[in-house]
């Protein structure tokens, strides 16, 4: 019994403790409940004297009385009292109440940024629909910028299937998973100031060991090392970047991208290896697959696409960027699977060496070849074909076929400047528009 007595004093002192450290030197805070203080007292006083002016009998005691009533400016019209206590009550309780919060609030806070608007942003976001983003490249990238406007409960699903550039040197070197795709998604879906963001973009160059290779695609092999772990890497590279969302890798796995391609001039089918050289052999692509085929998607990432309200696929390279995530047969199964509704961003340009000529429909026949009939509830497709595009591409046009399909859904979504890619507003805002028309709006 002693020892309980103790433990329960022993509490009730560090609470005392706790709540007095609010009051050390230094903090700003006490200041802001002074007058939240001052500012009760004030409606107290005036709500009492309201009560005695009503209730007061003649055995209420005089003295008591004739010192209130100076006091409490009982000499004043009653409406005149009230409107004193209460609006400076009111105003002392409402202005400590802000000044206090943003004492607390100021190490959080941004240069030229309202407090109330970044607050109201974020919980719109944050009750915004459950969206899994699969694929990779610089398509996934402008995906992510215009959807983390709408909700914050993204998540990024990215190919590890890269073998080229940086991401393929550090693969080899260190036996780690390319980070080169997720590094753009984490920094398209980063909140945080722009310069940290182009720090991680950073790419070396010069002749030396460091040339080619981006500053993040570094951070995040140091951060493997460090914690022990690729997918640990890339969790605390989201929490420097404070992104909105998570990007996870499709699959732990070290896999290997395969196709078997028909090439010019050539009688029998070449089989090429590695994902950096399927492009470079300007050849088309029969048949493409993942070795080991039986690589275990990742847990998480499962769990994101069974709990999702809405799954787009794409945009990015057909057969480099989204065909390798949808080749893990977990991950395709728990597409199948789930309840969300299925949207194929189709591509706005062609991609020289790997989709030369395609239309929509070439691109969802592909598709389809490799994972299936009937995958996608929706195809979103480009539907403006003004501006000058890269040498070697040509635009990937909505044509009968597609158009005579019931998913089809097309609209502007070219980037203005580079019209080649598609606009991040214009893509969210479409995506919005089916989300609508399916279920609820994502706002």
């Amino acid at each position: 019994m002693p020892n309980n007595k103790n433990s329960w004093l022993s509490r009730l002192i560090d609470e005392f403790r706790e709540i007095a450290r609010w009051f050390a030197p230094g903090l700003g805070v006490k200041r802001w409940f002074l007058f939240i203080m001052a500012g009760i007292t004030l409606l107290g006083v005036g709500f009492a004297m309201l009560l005695l002016d009503l209730y007061r009998t003649d055995s209420t005691n005089e003295t008591l009385l004739s010192i209130l009533s100076y006091a409490s400016l009982r000499f004043l019209p009653r409406i005149f009292r009230i409107l004193i206590f209460g609006g400076i009550g009111v105003w002392l309780v409402g202005y400590g109440i802000v000044r206090l919060n943003r004492s607390l609030l100021r190490p959080y806070l941004r240069s030229g940024r309202i407090l109330l608007d970044d607050l109201t942003n974020y919980r719109r976001r944050e009750r915004g629909p459950r969206i899994v983003a699969i694929g990779g490249g610089h398509g996934l990238a402008s995906l992510l910028r215009g959807l983390k406007t709408w909700t914050r409960n993204l998540t990024a699903v990215v190919t590890v299937a890269d073998d080229g550039g940086s991401s393929g040197r550090l693969r080899a070197d260190f036996g780690i998973l390319p980070p080169g795709d997720i590094r753009n998604c984490l920094a398209a879906l980063s909140n945080d100031e722009q310069m940290l963001t182009q720090l991680f973009q950073y790419r070396f160059s010069g002749a030396g060991d460091l040339s080619g290779h981006s500053f993040g695609n570094l951070f995040i092999t140091a951060l493997a090392d460090i914690t022990g772990s690729f997918e640990g890497a890339v969790a605390e590279s989201g929490k420097v970047l404070s992104v909105s969302g998570r990007v996870l890798p499709s699959t732990l796995h070290d896999v290997k991208l395969v196709a078997d391609m028909q090439l010019p001039h050539a009688v029998n089918q070449v089989r090429v290896e590695g994902e950096s050289r399927i492009p470079q052999m300007a050849g088309r692509v029969s048949r493409i697959w993942l070795e080991p085929n039986d690589a275990p998607a990742y847990p998480p990432v499962l769990k994101a696409i069974l709990n999702a309200d809405m799954i787009v696929i794409g945009p990015g390279s057909l057969y480099t960027s989204i065909l390798p995530n949808l080749l893990v047969q977990d991950l395709l199964g728990a597409i199948r699977a789930s309840r969300a509704i299925k949207v194929y961003v189709c591509n706005i340009a062609t991609q020289s060496g790997e989709t030369d000529l395609f239309s929509c429909y070439d691109h969802i026949r592909a598709l389809e070849e490799h994972v299936g009939d009937n995958l996608f509830d929706v195809v979103l497709c480009n539907s403006n074909y003004e501006g000058a595009l890269n040498e070697g591409s040509q635009w990937v046009k909505a044509d009968e076929k597609i158009l005579a399909d019931s998913r089809a859904f097309c609209t502007d979504l070219i980037h203005e400047t580079q019209p080649w890619r598609h606009d991040s507003a214009k893509l969210a805002t479409a995506l919005n528009d089916v989300l609508e028309e399916y279920s609820s709006p994502l706002v």
